[in-house]
Order: C-alpha cells, then structure tokens, then sequence
C-alpha cells in the first residue's frame, strides 16, 4: 500500500503542476482537437475476490490505439499483458516435491521449478474527456469502459528440463489456466500539452473478469478445474500519448 500513495502522490503533483502550466502560459481556449492517439499504459495491481487467492500483487503493460474525436469521446482497442511472480496456491507441487528442497529429476538430483502468474487482456474501450482546464479543451476528467476477453495462468518453468513431471502437456495439470469475459471501470485525468512534450493520462481502474478454470483435472488437489471465479484487478493506471491529431486541412500532426 505504500508504494500505492506514494504513485498517487506523485500523480497528483503532476496533474497540479500540468494546470499551473495551464493558467500560467495559457492563451486563448481552442475547440478540442481530434486524430488518432497511440499510448503505452503501465499498472500496479492488487488482487481482489478469487484473483486473490491464488495471486499476490502484479503489474499490466500494454499498448491501446484510440480515436479522439472533436467532442472529447475516445474509442478505440487496447491489449495488456499480466506480469506477476507471487503464487499462493499452497498444494501446487507439494506432490512433486522433495521435502520442500525441489523436485526430483531424471539427473537424480533436487532441480528448482520456477512459477510466475502470466495472462493478458484483449479488448475494446469507449470513454469521454470532461474539461476542466481553463485554457485547454483536451486536459480534463477522463471516464473510459473496457470490456473484452482475459485470460491468466501460472506459468511453471524447468531450466533445468530434468523433471518430466512437469514437462510439455503435463504442465497443463498445474497451471489452473482460466478465462472469460471483462468489464474494466477507470476514472483518471488526462493531460495533452501545448509544448507537444508531455501528453499522459493517471487515475484507477478495477478489472472484473468473469472466467473459469479450463483444465478438467488438476493433479496437486485431485479435482476438476472447471471452477467458476470472479476475479478482480484494483490497480493504479498510467500512460503516455502520442497523438496524431488532424489540423484543419485534414494532415496529421504527431505532436
């Protein structure tokens, strides 16, 4: 939770500094631009409901491409990869392991089994830029909906490709693989500079996936791992903009 403050403290001693930048070498308020926008978003996330129980906090990276149009609505797609290295999934490989000293391979020696949670987010989103910059029509509130499909793992790793407990399809009985659909919430504040120089986006965001497990038979707790979950991703979201907006004669400008 620490590192939760201190990011949205320093968020919002950015925001604060882009609005004095704004009341400070504003000038005359232009309408809204429009053009297309390439961004590289980036999230710390805190597991919630069935995510929780078997994930400790993880990270999310990913592109999005968007159309900003004249009126402050955004649409458009994003893709996000989960990054995370805590399992808590207690019975994972206590039936392949040796005394808790690492398993047993065919070199006959204790080899260490390296697991990590992977998945990814593909989807599509819709949201709107509320003004309230005095001088600058695209800087303001941004509300946005995601929604689309998800999928997560854990990702198990022999280096040492000695133990064959674990090796190609057998994984597949330990992973507890799931995925299914996602709605993801955020509200954040988005700020595109006159200087063409810092155009970015903060603010928090929940993913809520409605999955299920897609294995049949999980070999550690000898059961189906067809179970219905709902997991939940808290997070705290950031990105930076490239944006190609069009000028009155239709060209595009990358600022």
């Amino acid at each position: 939770m620490k590192q939760l403050l201190l990011l949205l403290l320093a968020g919002c001693c950015i925001c604060t500094t882009a609005f004095a930048q704004d009341d400070l070498f504003g000038t005359a308020k232009k309408p809204p631009k429009k053009g297309l926008i390439i961004a590289a978003n980036g999230s710390v996330d805190f597991p919630m409901a069935s995510m929780a129980k078997r994930f400790g906090q993880s990270f999310r990276l990913g592109p999005s491409l968007e159309y900003k149009t004249a009126s402050n609505w955004i649409l458009g797609i994003k893709g996000d990869f989960i990054l995370g290295g805590k399992i808590k999934e207690d019975s994972l490989m206590i039936n392949l392991s040796s005394n808790g000293q690492g398993m047993i391979g065919l070199n006959e020696q204790r080899n260490s089994i390296y697991i990590y949670e992977r998945g990814y987010l593909l989807g599509v989103q819709a949201g709107k830029i509320i003004n309230l910059s005095k001088y600058n029509s695209d800087n303001g509130l941004y509300l946005k909906m995601a929604a689309g499909f998800m999928q997560h793992k854990i990702l198990i790793q022999d280096k040492s490709e000695q133990v064959p407990q674990v090796a190609g399809a057998y994984k597949k009985g330990y992973d507890r693989l799931a995925n299914g659909l996602f709605i993801e919430p955020y509200v954040g504040y988005v700020y595109f500079a006159k200087n063409n120089l810092l155009n970015f986006h903060i603010g928090i965001d929940a993913v809520l996936g409605f999955t299920q497990g897609r294995r049949t038979y999980l070999y550690d707790v000898r059961r189906s791992g067809e179970d219905k979950r709902f997991d939940v991703l808290f997070g705290l979201q950031g990105g930076w903009f490239i944006p190609a907006f069009k000028k009155k004669s239709e060209e595009y400008i990358f600022e």
